[in-house]
């Protein structure tokens, strides 16, 4: 499946949560979403079909959400297991 996966990881103020995490699942670019415990508070796994719609993605619809108050980003670049399977190359 070609395309861009990332792992948005966001930093958010805490009276936000729910409304951020609502907003997020109406996205058509989060496939999944997970509120977490550590330096975090959401996880997002996101799907771009490159970096320039990802980039748009982060600057057009995260980034400007209430009570945000920073993401960090991890790009994927490769799966080894993926829902309790290994992948093949």
């Amino acid at each position: 499946m070609p395309g861009i996966y990332a792992l948005i990881n966001i930093y958010a103020e805490s009276k936000s949560i729910d409304k951020i995490s609502k907003k997020l699942q109406e996205m058509e670019e989060v496939i999944d979403l997970y509120e977490v415990t550590g330096d975090y508070d959401l996880v997002a796994l996101v799907k771009t079909d490159d970096p320039a719609s990802f980039r748009k993605f982060l600057k057009e619809k995260i980034l400007p959400l209430d009570g945000i108050r920073g993401t960090n980003t991890v790009i994927i670049l490769h799966t080894s297991k993926k829902n309790g399977e290994v992948v093949e190359e």
